[in-house]
């Protein structure tokens, strides 16, 4: 965006203009919203107090629980104040801040996700050898080894990556993203700041930014699905050779 993009407002139309159901909306996010940010403090809170909760699954799991609050957060409360109050509109900084967040924090629990596969890998199929997909492959498939594999900054190096992978994903389409302009019409239809609803709006040529999102959409997917599927089919093959109680 050029030099007026601080003065740039957007008017994020919402889900619906019908008082009943925005009624019925905000009844059923705020509750929701309640309940998932509960929810996921209590799983903080123990896996900080509790001293039996130290391993690394639970060190993913409450970073992992970190990112459902920020991620609910980025999205949520913005959109239950406008239904309180009836303003949508939306300063431009704050939905460019929106965007980098919402996919930043998403894209950071993809890779999150994956990681900890791998650490239940370790943990069951190498039980004679020593971030969520990558922790589940170390903890089932190589147990005894597990707390030398999985030491605490093995945990932090892959939960950093996870950020850092994602930072590196969302840079370019966030350089190309800061350069469109847009015309007279700026309302968006959602309620938040996607980017195919802003990239309609816009009177840039975004042929090359959308190519740019699908690639690296379709990466970021593959590239995870793949290290999880990995994972756990490790995971199963070393399952099903266990012996059996009979046997």
């Amino acid at each position: 965006m050029k030099n007026q993009s601080g003065e740039i407002e957007f008017i994020l139309l919402g889900l619906t203009d019908d008082p009943m159901l925005q009624i019925v909306i905000f009844v059923f996010l705020f509750f929701n919203y309640i309940l998932s940010l509960m929810g996921n403090l209590i799983i903080i809170v123990l896996t900080l107090l509790d001293p039996h909760l130290k391993t690394p699954m639970y060190f993913f799991l409450r970073n992992f629980s970190f990112l459902e609050i920020s991620f609910t957060t980025v999205c949520i409360p913005r959109f239950l104040t406008s239904i309180l109050t009836g303003d949508k509109t939306i300063s431009y900084n704050s939905c460019a801040t929106q965007l980098f967040f919402f996919f930043l924090i998403g894209i950071t629990e993809f890779y999150l996700l994956a990681a900890m596969s791998y650490d239940r890998y370790v943990a069951i199929c190498k039980p004679l050898a020593g971030c969520m997909s990558y922790d589940r492959y170390v903890a089932i498939c190589k147990p005894l080894h597990y707390p030398n594999i999985m030491n605490s900054k093995v945990c932090h190096q892959l939960v950093l990556s996870s950020w850092a992978t994602a930072l590196l994903i969302i840079f370019p389409p966030l350089l190309l993203g800061l350069k469109l302009d847009f015309c007279a019409a700026k309302v968006i239809d959602h309620f938040l700041c996607d980017t195919s609803p802003i990239l309609q709006i816009s009177c840039t040529d975004t042929s090359f930014i959308e190519l740019t999102n699908f690639v690296l959409a379709v990466m970021t997917l593959v590239i995870t699905l793949l290290l999880v599927v990995l994972s756990y089919t490790f995971i199963i093959k070393t399952i099903l050779k266990f012996p059996s109680v009979q046997q």
